[in-house]
């Protein structure tokens, strides 16, 4: 229960790599506020079955107004903000293709809620926090940018700027007591992927065989990494990236 009595905020937390990490954070002590733009009622019942506290929120992480009624929303029901996971993304709906077929409004849309919506969200649980004294802003970045991964350049270009956003607003706040880090998932086979593969079965045999482990990579195998950073273990770093992929980018 290393998390008993803190209060978490885990946004794209309705299914997926989100509803994952809710549901870790969740067995650790904490109290999770759920963020989405989808139905929450999956992941809102699956952490009250195993005991949890639990608030489900509508969230469009990419328009201010909704991130900051997020915030105050979970001050309101918990009385404070200690983590945030900034985990909503969009991944599994896109369709690769050359970067000279995309259109500028794909690219817009990727860049509005994987990384503008990064920063509205730090910037809403940032009061909060530096009125404690302390806080843990987790950044979801990806392992697709150190590889510079290509037919998405889109989501690549975003998620290392999420890494450039980590290490300038750990720079920034440290003075507040507030650590901000980053987690870099490898090719994980999360529920959208599973329901809707991007890449052929041959594809995603050569990522597992690209890494130290040779297997593919599951949602349970970031919890530990998401755990550690969110709870006091951690008190001492800020501003890295941590790749979990079982060994296939290396930094």
């Amino acid at each position: 229960m290393r998390l008993k009595g803190k209060v978490a905020i885990v946004t794209g937390g309705a299914r997926g790599l989100g509803k994952a990490y809710a549901m870790g954070l969740s067995r650790e002590g904490a109290r999770v506020v759920i963020a989405d733009v989808l139905d929450t009622k999956e992941a809102r019942q699956a952490i009250e079955k195993q005991g949890g506290e639990v608030l489900a929120l509508h969230t469009d992480v990419s328009d201010e107004k909704s991130t900051n009624e997020m915030a105050q929303r979970a001050i309101e029901s918990f009385g404070r903000i200690d983590v945030l996971i900034n985990n909503a993304a969009i991944f599994a709906s896109i369709v690769k293709k050359p970067f000279y077929e995309l259109s500028g409004q794909e690219w817009d849309d990727v860049i509005r809620v994987n990384l503008k919506g990064t920063f509205l969200c730090c910037k809403a649980v940032y009061p909060q926090m530096k009125k404690q004294g302390r806080g843990k802003i987790i950044n979801i970045s990806s392992g697709t940018w150190f590889k510079g991964a290509t037919h998405f350049i889109h989501y690549v270009t975003s998620k290392a700027g999420v890494v450039g956003l980590t290490r300038a607003l750990a720079r920034e706040i440290g003075v507040d007591g507030i650590s901000v880090n980053a987690v870099a998932p490898g090719f994980t086979l999360s529920e959208a992927v599973r329901e809707k593969p991007m890449d052929t079965d041959e594809m995603v045999r050569a990522v597992a065989e690209s890494r130290c482990f040779k297997r593919d990579e599951q949602p349970n195998d970031l919890i530990g990494t998401i755990l550690f950073l969110a709870c006091e273990d951690s008190d001492f770093i800020t501003g890295q990236t941590i790749v979990v992929d079982g060994g296939s980018a290396m930094h």
